[in-house]
């Protein structure tokens, strides 16, 4: 037997303590003992073993065979099953959204009506002992809801979508214990006034569902269906879970053509035309689903939930009219949103390493730091607006002033009969009427340039300390807030030059901020113009996403690129570090190759797998079987356990007959991901006899020359999806395999760990 590099990126889950030994990651990354295995701690809101994903389908005896007995018609089924997901994951997840979006309307809507009624009876103090109560008990309900059933649900949940469409699979963010805490605990969170969004949690929403309803339910749970095993691979769920992240886009936003382009944009790494097709499809389904809620909705049988509960700013009614003194106001916001977007990532990545080391102390000190920030968040939301003065009602108001009802522009607060509290009506609504209020057009006076100052300060600094604690908690909101806020603020500072509504400034400081924390553009800005409902807007949005962007960029990365370092997931990125440009693949190949021979031992296979954390090994023929050492292929772990469980051995050294074929696609090794080396019952005298392998060996496994640039080996293996790339000799003579590269080896950590010095090359 020969030997073979490896890395933990590439161990299985329950194999990881025979590799920690060998590698570790940088500073996002953690190793510690638990009660059974050993585990790698992420660094952040999770703790999870990381594993990759095998989207290539292997082409052997066995797959190629079942290919060429397939009809027509279960072809047919097969293509027809599809966009069925396709169609039922838009239908779950619109109505997962209807549903957030009714519960989180009616329980903020019931607290804050409460709260109201007490300031209107001068019940000042138990005003406020209600209002922060009723946080009180929604974020404990929240907080405890992740820190004891599913801590995965915790955050946005949109880095670890996007790491798994990577090839980055870490533990339980899919689970369907993950998809209930992430509903109801971003339902508590929200209502609970914390200054996050249910737009990030329902994006990982749409991608459980996808997970659940593409691998056929959950074992582990008892919901499995058999029917559904031939999309029991990681690229038919890799596809689903894309659809389901444009959905929980198209969900959250109402914005079907930007969930698209979120998800090709922002979530995957990879892309098809075919791909692109059912998640259109996907996303339209959503927005049908949602359309027709709101007009059942419209007519009051949803309790305190109407059009309000869905995000729609229309602005179209503001007049687009600029001149050049509004190009200079635009350019000034795309300044000041990458600069202040910059800041925002360098310091929730700090905020985030501190509440890493609180959370690990345990599930209780989890849910007192949540108690703790929803106090605070109370305090300053109740607090904050005693500061403002008591401005009067404008007389050309189109909403009722001062507005005692749930949601509205003018709130009373402690003011006198005819005047409303410009701050209480940002800090006591819900963020989503809030946004609305700021976006509000015709409405130049309505808040005071100072009001803007101290909500804009407030909601940037509840943001970021918000963020990593033990909840559901989305960036959007958060980010639009204060955002629409700084862009009022601007477009009232150039009133007196400016042609452009207030309420146009708003959403221009909106798109300036998420583009200097989020760094997409093409998404974000057809995202902005399905909820704004305004076209002629997007030559200036467009503008200043661009200037944002690239403002920056000068900085640091976009706010989930940081979030997925920080938890430690060995992501790929798009682009190779320039210092790959001058090794080559052999390298960085380092440790032991392990390989088989086409008929081998039990004995060897099973020792094999008990001494690495290996999940591919390279198969050599070697005479009788070929006239010299050849390579045959690779063979992966899973399918090996199937094979052993099946006990298809022979005690001499023959390749398989036909009758030895038939049972071996007899087996399922669609369970060979469950399936564990203790599980299996070798005797000893089976340990001597021998297994064909060839019916299970991917003949055909992508290759790259030994010679081959680092950088350009690296740019292969992402966009083809790959777990496992083989490095073979330039010249004959040799060894027909070198190594195998696999997630781990195109790591910076692991490169530099290799040359240290040649990140100053130039």
């Amino acid at each position: 037997m020969m030997y073979s590099n490896t890395s933990i990126a590439d161990v299985e889950t329950d194999d990881i303590e025979s590799e920690v030994g060998e590698r570790t990651y940088s500073k996002p990354l953690l190793i510690k003992r638990a009660n059974t295995t050993s585990q790698i701690a992420i660094v952040g809101a999770n703790v999870c073993p990381v594993e990759s994903l095998d989207y290539e389908i292997p082409e052997n005896d066995l797959v190629n065979e079942d290919w060429r007995l397939r009809k027509k018609t279960q072809v047919f089924q097969y293509v027809l099953l599809k966009w069925a997901f396709a169609l039922i994951i838009g239908l779950s997840t619109g109505l997962v959204g209807i549903f957030n979006n009714i519960a989180v309307e009616n329980i903020a809507g019931f607290k804050l009506l409460l709260t109201t009624d007490l300031m209107l009876k001068h019940e000042y103090y138990k005003a406020f002992i209600a209002y922060a109560g009723c946080n009180l008990g929604l974020a404990a309900s929240a907080a405890a809801l992740c820190a004891f059933i599913a801590p995965a649900a915790a955050g946005s949940g949109i880095p670890e979508v996007k790491a798994y469409l990577n090839g980055v699979d870490a533990y339980s963010i899919l689970a369907p214990s993950t998809l209930f805490v992430k509903i109801f605990g971003s339902i508590f969170g929200v209502a609970a006034g914390f200054v996050v969004g249910k737009e990030g949690p329902m994006v990982h929403t749409g991608s459980c569902i996808a997970s659940l309803i593409g691998q056929g339910g959950s074992r582990k749970y008892g919901l499995t269906w058999r029917w559904l095993r031939y999309f029991k691979n990681d690229r038919d769920r890799r596809d689903l879970i894309t659809c389901g992240a444009a959905a929980g886009v198209a969900a959250a936003f109402r914005a079907p053509v930007g969930g698209v382009l979120f998800a090709l944009e922002e979530a995957a790494s990879w892309w098809r035309s075919a791909l692109l097709w059912r998640t259109f499809f996907t996303t339209a389904v959503v927005a049908i689903v949602l359309r027709g809620f709101m007009e059942f909705c419209s007519t009051g049988n949803c309790g305190l939930f109407g059009e309000g509960g869905l995000i729609m700013y229309d602005i179209s009614a503001a007049k687009v009219v600029y001149s050049a003194p509004d190009i200079l106001a635009v350019i000034l916001l795309g300044v000041i949103g990458g600069l202040l977007g910059s800041l925002y990532n360098y310091l929730v990545d700090k905020v985030l390493r501190t509440y890493s080391i609180i959370n690990e102390k345990g599930a209780a000190v989890k849910i007192v730091l949540v108690i703790m920030i929803s106090l605070l968040t109370s305090i300053c939301s109740y607090g904050l607006p005693w500061l403002a003065t008591c401005v009067p009602c404008p007389q050309d108001a189109s909403t009722s002033c001062p507005n005692t009802d749930v949601s509205g522009n003018y709130k009373s607060f402690q003011c006198p009969p005819g005047h409303y509290n410009d701050l209480a009506s940002l800090f006591l609504n819900t963020n989503d009427d809030a946004i609305r209020n700021l976006l509000s057009t015709n409405t130049v006076k309505e808040f005071h340039i100072s009001s803007l100052f101290i909500f804009f300060g407030a909601v940037y600094f509840l943001g970021i300390i918000t963020y990593g604690i033990a909840i559901p908690s989305g960036l959007f909101i958060p980010v639009i807030l204060a955002g629409s806020c700084y862009g009022r603020l601007v477009g009232r500072l150039f009133e007196p030059v400016s042609k452009l509504d207030v309420g146009l400034f708003s959403l221009l400081g909106a798109a300036s901020f998420l583009g200097g924390t989020m760094r997409m553009t093409v998404s974000l800005c057809v995202i902005l113009l399905e909820l704004t409902n305004d076209l002629l807007v997007l030559p200036l949005v467009m503008l200043v996403l661009l200037i944002s962007k690239t403002m920056g960029d000068m900085f640091n990365k976009g706010v989930y690129d940081q979030i997925v370092k920080l938890k430690g997931l060995p992501y790929m990125e798009a682009h190779p570090e320039h210092y790959m440009k001058n090794l080559v693949a052999r390298d960085v190949i380092t440790g032991p190759l392990i390989t088989f021979s086409g008929v081998e031992k039990v004995g060897n296979i099973v020792y094999a797998l008990r001494s690495t954390g290996h999940n591919g090994f390279p198969v050599v023929d070697d005479p009788p079987f070929s006239d010299a050492p050849e390579l045959c292929g690779l063979v992966l772990r899973s399918h090996l356990l199937v094979l052993l469980k099946g006990k298809i051995f022979s005690r001499d050294r023959v390749l398989a007959r036909n009758e030895s074929l038939h049972k071996i696609a007899e087996l399922d090794f669609t369970k060979g991901k469950g399936l564990k080396l203790e599980d299996l019952d070798i005797k000893e005298e089976e340990m001597d006899m021998h297994v064909d392998l060839h019916p299970i060996v991917n003949t055909s496994p992508y290759s790259v020359v030994e010679t081959m640039s680092l950088a350009k080996a690296a740019v292969l293996f992402r966009e083809v999806g790959l777990r496992h790339m083989c490095v073979i000799p330039k010249s004959q003579g040799r060894p027909p395999i070198v190594g195998i590269l696999t997630r781990h080896d195109f790591l910076p950590e692991h490169v530099l760990g290799l040359y240290p010095h040649i990140r100053y090359r130039k």
